[in-house]
């Protein structure tokens, strides 16, 4: 039994990771702020399903203002997944977006380093780091952020790595698009999948020729779980489900599982939106011996079956 600190716990990835972990019996301490990306109730709900399990303790705050040294104490692990998550909103509140994630980030990283126990701290990064860079991202290859959002979490991920020593190892992991059951509201995917089952109107920004990298939530996990032992330290790492999917073809599949046609409306495309993404996973395979395995198809029917069995009012909540 190995003690671990995940914050974010009560994410979308961050409540995921933090059942796996204690299925394979570590003891989990989980810290989260319960900010106001979307609706706190959903992740409140997170909360109190792993609050209920043996060897989960909650710690609830910002870790830009919360004392860290308590939490850390002991702990030889650190995932870090806490951060406000958007691309659309964060050129709105740009202030915020770095007060959570690269402020957040320099704080977690000094008491890391101060704790003494910590060997190593696995960051949450994104695939918004690349912006519009060459396909397939690679991780040796250029990096440009095209909206704040992704700058913040470049400057995060910076921060991580080079704190990287023989006393504290860091690794970044660059997300693509991860998707799944408990997926965030604010997602396209489940935006689209909610208004289908509410056979409501879809709105598209774009021309649905633009594609993206998507990653089931259980591999995004499982590459999670490799790095915290896999021989790899000071670099980052992608993260991706291994195949380019447009969003015509999320709406083909979609229209599929409900069996019948949408009713879709394309919007001219949103600010700091890429056209395209793709993972070069070269590096996951080879340093984390982590390859992707849930289909695009079948991950997304998951997600399709979640939404539908939610009940009414929690429905009404994620809209």
């Amino acid at each position: 039994m190995t003690r671990v600190v995940v914050t974010g716990a009560a994410g979308f990835i961050g409540s995921h990771l933090s059942h796996r972990l204690l299925d394979d019996g570590h003891e989990v301490v989980g810290i989260d702020g319960f900010t106001d990306t979307y609706d706190p109730a959903e992740k409140l709900g997170r909360a109190a399903a792993l609050v209920r399990r043996p060897g989960f303790t909650l710690i609830p705050g910002h870790l830009a203002e919360l004392p860290l040294n308590g939490p850390l104490r002991d702990a030889e692990l650190v995932f870090h997944l806490a951060g406000r998550a958007g691309v659309r909103a964060s050129f709105a509140i740009q202030s915020r977006y770095r007060y959570d994630n690269v402020t957040s980030t320099e704080r977690l990283v000094q008491a890391c380093q101060a704790a003494g126990t910590v060997r190593r701290l696995i960051c949450a990064s994104s695939s918004s780091v690349y912006g519009d860079a060459p396909l397939p991202f690679q991780e040796s290859g250029a990096t440009g952020p095209v909206s704040p959002y992704g700058l913040s979490k470049l400057e995060a991920e910076t921060l991580c790595l080079a704190a990287n020593s023989a006393e504290l190892e860091t690794v970044a992991l660059r997300y693509f698009t991860v998707y799944g059951p408990g997926q965030r509201p604010d997602m396209g995917l489940r935006i689209f999948a909610e208004a289908a089952r509410d056979r409501s109107p879809i709105v598209v920004f774009g021309d649905g020729t633009q594609s993206r990298d998507f990653t089931y939530v259980d591999d995004a996990v499982e590459a999670t779980m490799l790095a915290a032992t896999a021989p790899v330290a000071g670099l980052a790492v992608n993260v991706g489900g291994g195949a380019r999917v447009t969003l015509r073809r999320v709406l083909d599949l979609l229209a599929e599982s409900i069996g019948e046609p949408l009713r879709v409306r394309f919007e001219p495309f949103a600010r700091g939106d890429v056209l395209h993404t793709a993972a070069d996973l070269s590096r996951a395979g080879e340093l984390l011996g982590f390859h992707a395995g849930t289909p695009f198809a079948v991950g997304y029917r998951k997600e399709i079956e979640w939404l539908q069995s939610l009940d009414p009012a929690h429905a009404r909540r994620s809209a």
